[in-house]
């Protein structure tokens, strides 16, 4: 039945919403769109897109969701992050903004636009823990971890090889807890296990 599937919204301030949706709904998910305070009460997790971070970060306070969300993170609701996403959910982050807000959720140092500015889009094919075959990434401006404390499992690094260049070996992908964050879009490439691992994650928090 429709009402016993996990109810995953995704932010919907900037950035990439509609692909995650969809995603998402294909995961095997109940998805909506969250702007209001009430919307982020009624989900069991939440997706925080690609976009622009520092963008994100003011409307987070504009639309005053930011406390809201961070109360709930804090609480042990489920997210996930990519890209945009992923630097939000940092405790600490390289070259951003100094008024811009961090939700803290995942104990890592992230650099912001570390691909964008250093090797631009970047795509390649990673070892993802807990997957059986390799997951074709896509990095666009994208961030990567410098540092995560012990409580974070890394998910996935660039392949150390010289096509990566600068990258080679940087951290793309994390777990703590019930938080995921990639650095890369898997909402534009038709591979759907991300959402799958997460949407299973949003399950089990629930159970």
């Amino acid at each position: 039945m429709t009402t016993n599937k996990p109810h995953v919204g995704v932010l919907a301030l900037q950035g990439d919403v509609r692909e995650h949706l969809a995603a998402l709904e294909s995961a095997g998910a109940r998805v909506s769109a969250v702007r209001r305070v009430s919307e982020l009460e009624a989900v069991d997790g939440l997706v925080i897109p690609g976009g622009e971070s520092t963008t994100m970060s003011r409307l987070l306070d504009v639309f005053g969701l930011l406390e809201p969300l961070r109360a709930r993170l804090a609480g042990g609701m489920p997210a996930y992050g990519s890209c945009a996403g992923m630097i939000l959910l940092a405790d600490k982050v390289l070259d951003g903004r100094p008024d811009q807000h961090q939700l803290g959720a995942v104990d890592m140092l992230v650099r912001r636009n570390a691909f964008g500015r250093q090797v631009d889009s970047f795509e390649a094919d990673l070892d993802f823990a807990g997957l059986a075959e390799p997951l074709h990434a896509v990095f666009i401006r994208a961030p990567w971890v410098e540092s995560v404390g012990a409580d974070v499992e890394v998910l996935a690094t660039v392949p150390d090889t010289p096509a990566a260049g600068p990258a080679a070996g940087k951290i793309v992908a994390v777990r703590q807890k019930a938080v995921l964050a990639t650095a890369f879009h898997p909402e534009i490439t038709g591979d759907l296990r991300v959402h799958e691992l997460f949407v299973g994650m949003v399950s089990a928090a629930r159970a």
